[in-house]
């Protein structure tokens, strides 16, 4: 009988312990790529929430109670994800945010909504994810539909005519490419190619052959940074000045070092806007924290909307939230609430509300240049 009392204090203590409701602290989880090709982006991220979190447990933390960050490691990885999410669970996170990559990402929500647990994903834009009607799912990225529309739009001003769409058979960049394809369907801009490259491969003069055989105004690659850099490297050395454009993942300085500055100098870019170019009171002041904390600005745009998330999640909580239900309920009725990119506000589905899309351009330096 004394064993079987035991086993229940001890099964008790537990759920206490793992309960976001009932513990000490709030438990809030970051799943991040600290490892594998995206790392520079999940340290960014890592190192903004992290912030975020310790300015807010020197204002006294939320409703009194302190905000405990547990941070577990994505690799960028599906796999990896999944044992990631399950590792945040059963420390008993209130909410998670993350994570980079629309793959990665799914491979988490279902773990995170069987559970009870409120994600918001960051850099994941792909269509399908908000459309599953997942309650307790929401994003502060914009969606791929959105981006596609934006893309779509840049290319028929610019009056390019024989446009080709490339991919990395990504959810991600297959999306945005397929979007954008209808997007400029719509506006009777010829697609005269649509076809995937193999990420994570050291040498594109075959597909790049491929493409210039084809004859296109502009190469609209919708993948990843690090593939767009190798891209645009060997379009330089084969000789082919024909230009190029990226999406919102081709926003990284990295493409830069990998490309090298000449062969980047003219490509352009869709993305929302870069830190550096987030004006709103909140984002220069912590912008400010962050330079003196970190010795450096943030080089991603997606490490911001993870720290859009943790605000989002600070507001909700501060509303009075004992339950995942009532987490969602309050980020719901979040209109206009601050955030470092700007004002924050979700849809029914958990799609952010709101225009990001700026255009930038790549100068002779390297530098990521706003157009008008």
């Amino acid at each position: 009988m004394k064993f079987v009392w035991r086993l229940l204090i001890a099964l008790c203590l537990a759920v206490l312990a793992a309960s976001p409701s009932l513990a000490g602290d709030i438990k809030i989880g970051l799943m991040c790529p600290l490892t594998g090709k995206w790392a520079a982006e999940g340290q960014d991220m890592k190192n903004i929430v992290s912030l975020l979190v310790e300015q807010a447990n020197a204002r006294g933390g939320i409703n009194g109670k302190k905000v405990e960050l547990v941070i577990e490691d994505d690799a960028g990885d599906p796999r990896t994800a999944a044992l990631a999410a399950q590792k945040l669970v059963s420390a008993g996170v209130a909410a998670v945010i993350g994570t980079y990559g629309s793959a990665v990402t799914e491979a988490s929500q279902n773990i995170f909504d069987e559970s009870g647990v409120v994600q918001i994903g960051t850099g994941s834009t792909s269509v399908r994810l908000t459309e599953k009607g997942l309650p307790l799912f929401f994003r502060t990225s914009p969606r791929d539909d959105a981006q596609g529309k934006s893309a779509a739009a840049v290319i028929a001003s610019g009056g390019y005519r024989r446009v080709a769409l490339l991919h990395d058979n990504s959810s991600y960049a297959k999306g945005l490419a397929e979007e954008t394809r209808a997007a400029l369907n719509a506006a009777d801009v010829p697609v005269i190619f649509f076809d995937a490259l193999t990420p994570g491969e050291r040498d594109y003069t075959a597909i790049l052959t491929r493409l210039k055989a084809a004859g296109p105004d502009l190469v609209f690659y919708t993948g990843y940074y690090p593939e767009t850099g190798m891209l645009l490297r060997q379009k330089k050395e084969m000789g082919w000045d024909t230009p190029m454009m990226g999406g919102d993942a081709a926003n990284h300085q990295d493409l830069v070092k990998i490309a090298g500055p000449e062969a980047a100098a003219g490509y352009f870019f869709i993305s929302p806007p870069l830190p550096q170019d987030m004006d709103s009171q909140e984002a220069r002041a912590f912008l400010a924290s962050y330079q003196e904390k970190y010795g450096q600005p943030p080089v991603s745009v997606w490490a911001i909307l993870a720290g859009d998330a943790f605000m989002a999640i600070e507001a909700a909580l501060r509303q009075g939230a004992d339950s995942p239900e009532e987490i969602a309920a309050n980020l719901k009725k979040l209109k206009d609430s601050a955030g470092l990119s700007g004002p924050m506000g979700f849809d029914a589905r958990g799609d952010r509300i709101g225009e990001f899309y700026r255009t930038y351009r790549v100068n002779d330096q390297g530098g990521f240049v706003l157009q008008p």
